[in-house]
């Protein structure tokens, strides 16, 4: 079928149908096609627009194609996309009435149904795929709220938490990627079918049955807007970014606990490598890739955003391009959203060097001067600058922090501000005790088993909504 034939004497070259042909990447919108062509048929023979002899011819062939499948179309490039290829399909089985199925209808506003449909399908599949992940995260939690883990800023150790506390950032940076997707999610549930080219059709269709039978929450308001708007799509694949974002500082974390220098865990042998020449080598090449491969999402919205910049309402031929960018970000990003999931959950945590990286390097130096603060009522400042001087000591005379004592301590407040502060043994060393310090951070939010348990029930509470 040659759209061209009542318009033009002649064909398209061979290389120009395949350029301008969407053929390879609109598989993706198969079903969806199907969804929006049954619905419009169905609407347009409850309407008396079309015959309903004909209305019903049509959706039993769609039926019939929904089971044979996306094989039992020809997708030959000549045709510029799966729409035609389906019409093509539908000629085929019950000759010229398929041509009703096209009152009405603009592929304008068909691809806008169909890409949205697809999309709003992506969305839900993505959303429960992040909320096992932050289920696993949680289970893994659970397990942890007691296992000592230090925690770094600018990667250097800065005080004593736990690795539940850690992960819970992790559960909590998914739980806003995946509210980012259900906000999204409003602004792809719109239907525009019924928009036609760009303003509607003087045929008296009923928008709202075709709403109802596609399954969109409402109608979009703007024919023009609703063949010509692509922002849905630059929206979701932002969201998509942001994902790969999480996942990949998830994956950074990984690379960098898992090498000797920190040791802090073990990758699974199941995601990890060795070396082609160094029989020793156990690689978190899993882990690296994910990495890098969570840039992909990246490149493509900023691919979607200069496709859509400065084009002229309404429909115009560029916005073909957008679709195959917005599903390499979306199937980029479940990838990497699936082997992060597994990789996390079979990790190896080294407790025992968690525990003493934990307590080692003055991370607990912060409690010492808040104690100082707590006790004697001692300006925060004094007491940072007091801390301060005693770690630097300690280092230049090569003392651990287990060697601190009251005396120390008042030695260097005697030299900062003329008198002793007389702590005690016992406070010195609680102060200076990472497992002390963690407990102690009972605020809202903080690393204390009984706030990290809290934390626990919260996310469980959104993972049950």
């Amino acid at each position: 079928m040659d759209l061209r034939a009542g318009r033009f004497d002649g064909q398209m070259t061979d290389d120009a149908a395949a350029f301008s042909s969407s053929i390879k990447f609109d598989k993706r919108l198969f079903e969806a096609d199907i969804e929006c062509n049954r619905a419009h048929t169905t609407m347009l023979t409850e309407q008396g627009i079309i015959p309903e002899t004909a209305g019903k011819k049509i959706l039993a062939t769609l039926d019939k194609l929904e089971k044979e499948g996306l094989d039992a179309l020809d997708l030959n490039p000549s045709f510029e996309d799966i729409h035609m290829a389906l019409e093509d399909y539908v000629t085929k089985e019950i000759g010229s009435e398929a041509g009703f199925m096209h009152t009405g209808k603009s592929r304008n506003d068909q691809v806008c149904t169909d890409v949205r449909l697809t999309l709003k399908w992506e969305i839900e599949n993505t959303i429960e795929n992040i909320k096992a992940f932050i289920q696993t995260i949680v289970e893994m939690a659970k397990e942890n709220t007691d296992t000592l883990f230090i925690a770094y800023t600018h990667l250097q150790h800065a005080q004593p938490t736990t690795f539940a506390h850690h992960l819970m950032a992790y559960a909590n940076e998914l739980r806003r990627d995946c509210e980012r997707f259900m906000d999204t999610y409003k602004r792809v549930d719109m239907n525009p079918l019924g928009s036609a080219a760009l303003t509607t059709t003087g045929f008296p269709i009923d928008r709202q049955r075709t709403t109802e039978l596609l399954g969109f929450s409402k109608i979009m308001d703007n024919s023009i807007d609703g063949v010509s708007s692509r922002d849905f799509a630059a929206e979701t694949v932002f969201d998509y970014a942001m994902l790969s974002t999480t996942l990949g500082k998830i994956s950074e974390e990984i690379v960098i606990w898992s090498t000797y220098e920190f040791r802090m865990v073990e990758c699974s042998n199941q995601y990890s490598s060795t070396s082609s020449i160094m029989p020793q080598k156990k690689n978190p090449d899993i882990a690296e890739l994910a990495r890098g491969k969570s840039t992909i999402a990246y490149g493509e919205l900023m691919t979607i955003l200069s496709m859509i910049k400065g084009i002229p309402h309404s429909y115009n031929r560029d916005l073909q391009e957008v679709s195959p960018h917005v599903w390499n970000a979306i199937d980029n990003t479940n990838d990497i959203l699936r082997i992060v999931h597994g990789m996390l959950s079979t990790l190896t945590i080294n407790k025992e060097r968690t525990s003493e990286l934990a307590g080692v390097n003055f991370a607990t130096a912060t409690e010492l001067a808040d104690v100082m603060v707590r006790e004697k009522n001692l300006p925060f400042r004094t007491a940072h600058q007091i801390v301060g001087r005693i770690v630097s000591d300690a280092i230049d005379e090569n003392i651990s922090v287990n060697e601190i004592d009251d005396d120390y301590v008042n030695k260097v407040s005697v030299e900062i501000t003329g008198e002793k502060l007389e702590l005690g043994e016992e406070l010195v060393r609680q102060a200076l005790d990472p497992l002390l310090n963690v407990k102690s951070r009972t605020v809202k939010g903080g690393c204390a088993p009984e706030a990290v348990i809290e934390s626990i029930e919260i996310m469980e509470s959104f993972l049950n909504e």
